[in-house]
């Protein structure tokens, strides 16, 4: 499904405007199979390198999506802390091409899987230590490229 330009403006606005912005993927080969992620980080705690993560065991492309995400937080929180920064006072910006993961953290689908709701409560929680948080979607395409897959 291709995003609107406004929806996709809204989406690079919001990554803009924030202190740090976390764009992140996960899939696994198979469904489930090898899960792995990548995610990158820019602004106070960011880094041009890509992050990539590969997970044990049979993991499906939903959890590998979210465990994705939560490494990525933490990795914030860590930065921010080592650099005597408060997450209270930051704004953060967190954009993915996984629809179910962008509707479950904004509140507007359920989280009907059992395997997703202990990952989904972890992501909600971390979001919460944070000023600010915007979690949107942008297109599979802006995922490829900044990410490489």
């Amino acid at each position: 499904m291709a995003a609107s330009p406004k929806r996709q403006r809204a989406s690079a606005q919001s990554a803009a405007s924030a202190d740090v912005s976390l764009i992140f993927d996960g899939g696994s080969i198979g469904n489930p199979g090898k899960g792995y992620g990548t995610y990158v980080t820019t602004g106070l705690v960011g880094s041009p390198d890509r992050v990539r993560i590969d997970f044990d065991g049979r993991t499906t492309s939903n959890e590998a999506e979210y465990m994705t995400l939560i490494h990525g937080l933490r990795r914030i929180l860590q930065e921010l802390e080592r650099n005597a920064r408060d997450p209270h006072d930051v704004s953060l910006a967190v954009l993915s091409d996984s629809m179910l993961v962008v509707e479950q953290l904004n509140g507007r689908w359920k989280v009907r899987h059992p395997g997703l709701r202990p990952l989904h409560a972890e992501a909600a929680e971390l979001l919460t230590r944070f000023r600010s948080t915007t979690v949107s979607w942008h297109s599979r395409l802006h995922s490829v490229r900044v990410l490489g897959h």
